[in-house]
């Protein structure tokens, strides 16, 4: 609940803060108020909105920051990774009782039984083994 409240915090401010940097008039604009286009005259005062801007502006990046600081601190502590046998403790599994007879020991086969030891060949074999 918590981190969802920072969150939309942190986006509100993320919007703000855009939207400040936007409205500060660039370097070059003061050189046009010198010679009396009449922009020094504003609501603001003679200094213009550069002050409110500016302090606006560094009052929403310090809280941008801070958020971001406290979302990652809690995105971490909600992530922590649990052991395997403490995830699967809780859990008991039914095992089914499985008749142990010739047919489930050894799998079927293609291959004929033969009574000839395994490494050896019969001796009316047709085909030669290499020795």
């Amino acid at each position: 609940m918590l981190y969802n409240i920072i969150l939309v915090l942190h986006v509100l401010i993320a919007t703000a803060l855009i939207a400040m940097v936007l409205l500060q008039q660039g370097k070059g604009a003061d050189a046009g108020a010198a010679f009396g286009s009449g922009a020094s005259g504003t609501v603001f005062g003679s200094q213009g909105s550069a002050s409110f801007l500016t302090r606006t502006t560094a009052v929403l990046a310090t809280l941008f920051f801070v958020t971001s600081l406290t979302l990652f601190t809690l995105a971490s502590n909600l992530s922590k990774p649990a052991s395997v046998v403490d995830t699967h403790a809780g859990q008991t599994t039914t095992e089914q009782s499985i008749p142990l007879d010739a047919n489930t020991l050894a799998p079927e086969s293609d291959i004929p039984e033969t009574d000839v030891p395994a490494g050896e060949a019969p001796a009316d074999n047709d085909v030669p083994v290499s020795q």
